[in-house]
């Protein structure tokens, strides 16, 4: 059942689909209702999942279910990737490479692969301080409080 992002738990499973692009405005709308009506309809016929999701920053999908209630199964679990597959077909986009990084730039959402990422920091193009989003975080606690963090505190610290 789809509910507001507020009534989702902390303990609650969260999935981060990055894009390599920036949506474009003219797409967004029609993003937000595919997601929305996926979400709706997610285990729609079990009344104890709980599901809602944040399209954030015109390029990251975050999908949110709370299990507590509800199991999660690898169906409903393939279901989604299948959902995700078809926006990435549908506006030529990479949405499952999680190892590419996003990172602010002032206020512009980077997305680099890695290797050019390490360039970035090898040439101080970004430093400790730069915030980096952490897409492969999987609760919704983590997501609230340790998806944009500064690069010194997050596993790509290691790159410094």
């Amino acid at each position: 059942m789809f509910v507001d992002y507020t009534e989702i738990s902390e303990d609650a499973k969260v999935w981060i689909y990055p894009s390599n692009r920036k949506f474009y405005p003219a797409e967004i709308p029609e993003i937000e209702q595919k997601i929305k009506t996926f979400v709706e309809n997610w285990k729609k016929e079990d009344e104890n999942f709980k599901v809602s999701y944040q399209f954030l920053y015109n390029r990251f999908i975050v999908l949110i279910a709370d299990d507590e209630n509800a199991t999660i199964t690898n169906t409903d679990i393939d279901a989604s990737v299948s959902f995700i597959l078809e926006l990435q077909e549908t506006y030529k986009v990479e949405l499952l490479d999680k190892m590419n990084v996003c990172f602010k730039q002032g206020e512009f959402v980077q997305y680099k692969e890695l290797k050019d990422f390490k360039k970035l920091v090898k040439n101080r193009a970004v430093t400790a301080k730069t915030i980096i989003f952490d897409n492969l975080i999987t609760n919704n606690h983590d997501f609230k409080n340790f998806w944009e963090i500064p690069i010194e505190e997050s596993w790509y610290n290691r790159f410094l």
